[in-house]
C-alpha cells in the first residue's frame, strides 16, 4: 500500500507560538502555570502539558491570585481580559496573530457604529473570544441558510468577520449570501480564513486526486481538522478523523492501494509518524512525500515571555 503524506501538513505557526510560550512560561517561572482552556485543540499536548505542571481551567475565577496566566491560541472576550487584569493576574497572551487581526477588524467596525456578523461556529471558543471583542450587536452566521434568518437592526450599516479554521469555499458561499441580501454589508479586503488552513485544505484536495482513503489526524473539537475531513469527503473519497494510531480500523483497508495522511493545524508530527508505524503494522507499505507549499512563517514570542523582567508585570500584556 502506498502512503501519501500531504504537504503541508500539522502544526502551523500560531500553533507552535502558542505551545512555546506555555513551555517558555513553565522554564522562566516554574510550574503551576495557568492556561484558560486548551492551549490547543489536541489532548496529546494538553495532557503533555499537564503533566509538566500547566493547569487548565475554563474560567479565570478558577485562577489563583498571582498566577502567571496563559491566554489560549483560540484568542478571549475584552470581558476575560478585564477580569483578569481587576485581579491583576499577570498575563501573557498566547492568542494566533491571525486571530487577533480579526480582533482588530471587529473594533474597527465597531468605531464605524456597525452591527458585526460573525461567520463562524457558535460555541467555539475562537468565535466566543471575537464575539466578545465588541459592545455592539454581534450576529453569528454558520450557513448560507442562517442568512435568510438574520434579523437586523440597520441593514445598511453591517460588517462581518469570519473564524479563520474554516473551510474556504462555505465561507465564501456565505460572504456572496450576505453581499446578495445586504449589498452595502463591509468586509475586510481579504477573508480571514488563515494561510495554514487554506494551505492544508488545497493539499487535502491534492490527496484526493491520488489516493483511495484519507486519514486526517486531528482533535473531534478541532475546527481546521474537521473541515479537511468534509473537503476530503466533498471529493467522494472515503475520510477519517482520527487522534491517534489507536483509532486506525484495519477493515479501512481492505481493496485500499493508496492512503493519503494529513494532519490538523494542532496536530503533533509524532502523532503522523505513530499512524505510520500503525500502517505498516497493518500492511507493506511505500511512504511518498506528496509536493505541496512549504511553510516557513514564524510569529514572534511576546516581550513578555521573551524579556520578562524579575517582577513580573501584573498587568495584561498582548502580543
Amino acid at each position: 500500500m502506498q502512503v501519501y503524506l500531504a504537504q503541508p501538513r500539522g502544526f502551523c505557526a500560531g500553533v507552535q507560538r502558542a505551545i512555546d510560550i506555555v513551555e517558555m512560561a513553565l522554564e522562566k517561572f516554574g510550574p503551576p502555570v495557568y492556561v484558560r482552556h486548551e492551549i490547543v485543540h489536541n489532548k496529546h499536548i494538553v495532557e503533555g502539558l499537564r503533566t509538566k505542571g500547566v493547569v487548565f481551567v475554563d474560567h479565570v475565577e478558577d485562577i489563583p491570585d498571582g498566577a502567571v496566566t496563559i491566554f489560549s491560541a483560540h484568542g478571549v472576550a475584552e470581558q476575560v481580559e478585564m477580569e483578569a487584569h481587576q485581579r491583576q493576574l499577570p498575563v501573557v497572551d498566547a492568542t494566533c496573530p491571525l486571530v487577533s487581526k480579526v480582533h482588530v477588524q471587529v473594533r474597527k467596525f465597531e468605531k464605524e457604529d456597525r452591527d458585526i456578523i460573525l461567520i463562524g461556529h457558535r460555541g467555539h471558543p475562537e468565535v466566543e473570544g471575537t464575539a466578545g471583542r465588541s459592545k455592539r450587536t454581534v450576529h453569528i452566521v454558520e450557513t448560507v441558510e442562517s442568512v435568510d434568518d438574520l434579523n437586523v437592526e440597520n441593514p445598511d450599516n453591517l460588517a462581518y468577520v469570519t473564524q479563520t479554521t474554516l473551510s474556504v469555499n462555505d465561507t465564501r458561499e456565505i460572504i456572496d449570501a450576505l453581499k446578495r441580501r445586504f449589498p452595502s454589508i463591509k468586509g475586510p479586503s481579504t477573508n480571514d480564513i488563515c494561510y495554514a488552513t487554506q494551505n492544508r485544505q488545497e493539499s487535502v484536495k491534492n490527496l484526493s486526486q491520488v489516493v483511495d482513503l484519507i486519514l486526517v489526524v486531528g482533535a473531534e473539537n478541532s475546527s481546521n481538522s474537521n473541515r479537511l475531513v468534509e473537503i476530503g469527503l466533498n471529493t467522494g473519497t472515503a475520510t477519517y478523523l482520527i487522534d491517534g494510531p489507536g483509532q486506525v480500523r484495519t477493515e479501512w483497508f481492505e481493496g485500499v492501494e493508496r492512503v493519503g495522511l494529513t494532519a490538523g493545524a494542532s496536530a503533533p508530527e509524532e502523532l503522523v509518524i505513530a499512524v505510520i508505524d500503525r500502517l505498516r503494522a497493518i500492511k507493506e507499505i511505500t511512504v511518498i512525500n506528496q509536493p505541496g507549499i512549504s511553510e516557513s512563517i514564524q510569529f514572534k514570542l511576546p516581550s513578555s515571555i521573551l524579556n520578562p523582567p524579575l517582577n513580573f508585570p501584573v498587568q495584561v500584556v498582548t502580543a
